[in-house]
């Protein structure tokens, strides 16, 4: 099976000569061209995928849907939005640490308090955004889906600080969680 994406950024005969380009190909049993953005043919894909999906091995018992600690979890998804937000701006040499998660039984929310480790000061800066705007959008958007994750609201609390060379140092990226402890 193939997907085609961005079809809505050609016109039919283009679509058409991709089609059978592949289709001469001969190697692909179904040919779906889709837009994502646009949500053009992605209920015909997600059916197509159906199609060539078996079932398995039950690998984690009902309610549980990884392996992966809520911290490990967590520091992953602010370290995406980070990623998401910034694009090309800063390299990959953010590290996400989370100090607290506290379960507010009496709010109904889990309080979250993380600090995003980058290498210069100048990372830093686009990190934060011109009057904070940046880190406010990477901190709702990490809220949003943890809250989807936890079914409840979520607190994030995010500070960002600087830890020069911290991939080079093997303690840091122990300590960071990327290397596991013995």
């Amino acid at each position: 099976m193939i997907a085609i994406n961005k079809i809505d950024k050609l016109n039919e005969e283009k679509i058409f000569q991709l089609i059978k380009m592949y289709d001469e190909i001969g190697i692909f049993d179904d040919i779906v061209p889709i837009s994502a953005i646009k949500k053009k043919n992605v209920s015909e894909l997600i059916e197509t995928i159906k199609k060539y999906l078996v079932y398995g091995p039950k690998y984690f018992p009902d309610g549980i849907s990884t392996d992966q600690s809520n911290k490990v979890m967590i520091s992953e998804i602010v370290r995406e939005k980070i990623l998401n937000y910034t694009d090309k701006e800063i390299p990959h040499g953010t590290a996400v640490e989370v100090e607290k998660i506290f379960d507010n039984k009496q709010k109904n929310m889990i309080e979250i308090s993380v600090v995003i480790y980058c290498e210069r000061d100048s990372h830093k800066k686009i990190i934060i955004g011109k009057n904070g705007r940046k880190l406010k959008g990477i901190g709702k958007s990490a809220r949003v889906e943890l809250e989807e994750i936890f079914g409840c609201k979520v607190f994030l609390e995010t500070w960002v600080k600087v830890k020069e060379n911290w991939r080079e140092n093997t303690n840091y990226i122990r300590e960071f969680g990327y290397i596991e402890e013995k």
